[in-house]
């Protein structure tokens, strides 16, 4: 670390710390006054502010920032969610290629477990955050689509980023933390109507979760670095309109197909989907090939998407924070999904 990971808000957002921090990146930069903007807190803190700096702010640095972190009492508890998110846009982000933020201080404290970033702030640049109820076209979502590959294609088995501890599998934890009765909160009630019968069953979901997190941890199954959580919701549309991933506390090592499916089925609507997603899943593999990478066999193609789908409608079944408006939605989709693939028989053997 050049300097400390700050503890707390009020320090991330200290003249004296943004000078060390932004000093590695912008050598003798002096930021002399920081203008709070909005906070949103809910397990996360982010913040937005502005900088103002002894002989003007460095070419290439906007003064317009956005600083994250786990400052809250709230988010201390799980404040180690953040340590996969900072690790990305410190080592990963840039070599990748893939459209996200600009990060310009990443870091994390290994002993209190805290990851920071601080990314240029977006919004001043005309971006549009996006969630569920957003219009997104499939035209976007093959846009979204090729990032993704863009993502995938370059890390894709990555002798450096083998054994990278913060990037190992871990969805395997995604059971430990949630699980059945949460699922039965939204299955059962009206955030979970839309969901085809054949596909709302708790336990079967669970079951066929644990055996995806095992078939997709093994050492022969191809892998990348995914998003881990690309639903539309962890997009938005920069200042020139193109979609671009936000988000990554769920980025690990993982087979492609986890990223596709889940982001397909829940960024369109199910007309959509049902009618571009063939073409969507082509274009995507296109995108793979022409970064040199061998795509996948056809016969592994449609099994693997939908792994992807269950992934997406399980990691929204144990949600329940999210506003019910987007969680109903997105479950509805992801249901449906399941439903028109048949996705969940492939693992009830």
């Amino acid at each position: 670390m050049t300097v400390p990971v700050p503890g707390t808000l009020d320090e991330m957002l200290s003249p004296d710390w943004l000078t060390g921090a932004l000093g590695a990146r912008f050598p003798g930069i002096a930021v002399t006054a920081v203008t709070p903007g909005s906070v949103i807190s809910r397990i996360a803190t982010n913040a937005r502010f502005r900088i103002e700096c002894a002989d003007g702010v460095p070419a290439g640095l906007s003064p317009d920032l956005c600083g994250k972190g786990y400052f809250t009492e709230a988010g201390h508890a799980f404040r180690h969610a953040g340590i996969p998110e900072a690790c990305f846009y410190r080592d990963v982000a840039a070599r990748s290629g893939v459209r996200t933020l600009r990060s310009v201080y990443a870091d994390v404290d290994p002993r209190e477990r805290q990851g920071v970033v601080i990314t240029e702030d977006v919004i001043v640049e005309g971006a549009e955050f996006l969630d569920a109820r957003s219009d997104y076209t499939p035209d976007q979502a093959a846009e979204s689509l090729a990032q993704l590959a863009t993502l995938h294609a370059s890390t894709w088995g990555a002798a450096d980023l083998a054994t990278t501890e913060w990037l190992a599998p871990r969805l395997t934890s995604y059971l430990q933390l949630r699980g059945v009765d949460d699922i039965r909160v939204n299955f059962d009630g009206p955030i979970g109507a839309g969901v085809p019968a054949e596909v709302r069953d708790a336990d079967r979901l669970v079951r066929a979760y644990r055996s995806l997190a095992t078939l997709t941890a093994q050492d022969d199954e191809p892998w990348c670095v995914i998003h881990g959580d690309a639903h539309v919701g962890n997009v938005f549309l920069d200042g020139a309109g193109r979609p671009s991933f936000l988000d990554w506390q769920l980025v690990q090592r993982g087979p492609w197909y986890l990223d596709v499916g889940y982001h397909i089925a829940s960024a369109l609507t199910v007309s959509d989907r049902r009618r571009t997603e063939r073409d969507l899943v082509a274009h995507y593999l296109d995108r793979l090939r022409a970064a040199g990478v061998e795509a996948p066999p056809d016969n592994a193609v449609w099994p693997g998407i939908g792994r992807g789908i269950i992934h997406g409608l399980y990691l929204w079944a144990i949600t329940l924070k999210v506003d019910p408006a987007v969680t109903s939605l997105l479950l509805t989709r992801l249901g449906t999904a399941a439903a028109d693939h048949d996705a969940l028989t492939a693992f009830d053997r």
